[in-house]
C-alpha cells in the first residue's frame, strides 16, 4: 500500500516502548519521546504501524552536562535524537586537541552515517548541558529503511543537509573571522531539517556558544556584542533571541 508523503501527519498510537536504558541516568519520559517522533518530519510521514514500531524501538537516556553521549571508536548501535538539551559533536585527540564540529539542538537526529556504513564512530558527542536523548536501536532503524519510502526520502535529505553543513563549516573555519563564525554557529542551529525544534529564543549561554564555536567564553561574549550592535540578536535572560536569522546567515559577507 502506498505510504503518505513526507508532509502528511499520521494518526495517533498508544504504543509504549519498554526497553530500559543500559547507561545514562534518569527514568523514561514516554510522552516526550513520542512527541519528538511526532514532531520529526520522518515521524509525521510514517504509517500508523511503522510509527508504532519506531516508538517501540526507541528509549530515552539522560546525560548530565559534560558527559559523553557517545564516543569516538565505539560500535554504533543506535540512531539518536535530542529530546531536550544541547549536544556538541567534536573530535578529541590523544594530543589533547579538540575540534568542534557542530552543535545538536532539540529535535535534531544524528548518527545515521555511522549506522549505514557499519563502522566505529568517528566522533564524540558531549552534552553541553543536562540533555535527554532518544536512542533508536539499529534493528528498528534498518526496518524503517527497508519498509518506508518516506523515511528513505527523509534520510536522503538529512544526509544532504549534513554534507552542506560540513562544507559550510570548512569555509567558515578557513575563510571567516571569529565574529562571523559565531554568527554561522548560531544560524546553523536553525536548520529546519537538521534541528526542527529550535526556537527564536535560543536557550544557550555564551559559554556554551563558545564551546560550539571553538572559542573562549570571553571571545564569544565579544562576538555576541558585535551581533547585537548589528541588530541581529538580543541577549535576554535565559538565552539569545535571534532577531534576524537571514542576517546571521550572511553576516560578514561584505567585510
Amino acid at each position: 500500500m502506498r505510504q503518505p508523503s513526507l508532509d502528511t501527519r499520521i494518526p495517533g498510537t498508544n504504543s509504549t516502548p519498554y526497553n530500559q536504558p543500559r547507561h545514562g541516568t534518569g527514568k523514561r519520559t514516554l510522552n516526550t519521546i513520542e512527541t519528538l517522533l511526532r514532531n520529526s518530519l520522518w515521524g509525521q510521514a510514517l504509517s500508523a504501524d511503522a510509527f508504532q514500531r519506531a516508538l517501540a524501538g526507541t528509549v530515552e537516556r539522560r546525560f548530565p552536562a559534560n558527559a559523553f553521549i557517545c564516543m569516538k571508536g565505539e560500535p554504533v548501535t543506535h540512531w539518536m535524537g535530542i529530546i531536550d538539551g544541547l549536544g556538541k559533536m567534536a573530535s578529541h585527540w590523544t594530543s589533547g586537541k579538540t575540534t568542534s564540529l557542530t552543535g545538536i539542538s532539540t529535535g535534531g537526529w544524528f548518527g545515521e552515517g555511522s549506522l549505514l556504513k557499519e563502522e566505529p564512530r568517528r566522533y564524540d558527542v558531549m552534552a553541553i548541558r543536562e540533555t535527554r536523548v532518544a536512542f533508536m536501536n539499529r534493528a528498528t532503524f534498518l526496518w524503517l529503511l527497508d519498509h518506508s519510502i518516506p523515511f528513505n526520502r527523509y534520510m536522503i535529505t538529512q544526509l544532504n543537509e549534513r554534507l552542506g553543513q560540513f562544507i559550510g563549516m570548512m569555509e567558515n573555519e578557513r575563510m571567516l573571522g571569529i565574529d562571523t563564525r559565531i554568527a554561522r554557529v548560531l544560524a546553523a542551529l536553525f536548520n529546519p531539517v537538521l534541528y526542527p525544534g529550535t526556537q527564536r529564543l535560543l536557550q544557550i549561554s555564551q559559554e556554551e556558544l563558545g564551546y560550539l564555536a571553538g572559542v573562549s567564553r570571553q571571545r564569544a561574549n565579544q562576538g555576541i556584542k558585535a551581533l547585537e550592535e548589528a541588530g541581529l540578536v538580543r541577549c535576554e535572560y535565559g538565552g539569545i533571541h535571534v532577531i534576524d536569522l537571514d542576517g546571521l546567515q550572511h553576516f560578514g559577507e561584505n567585510v
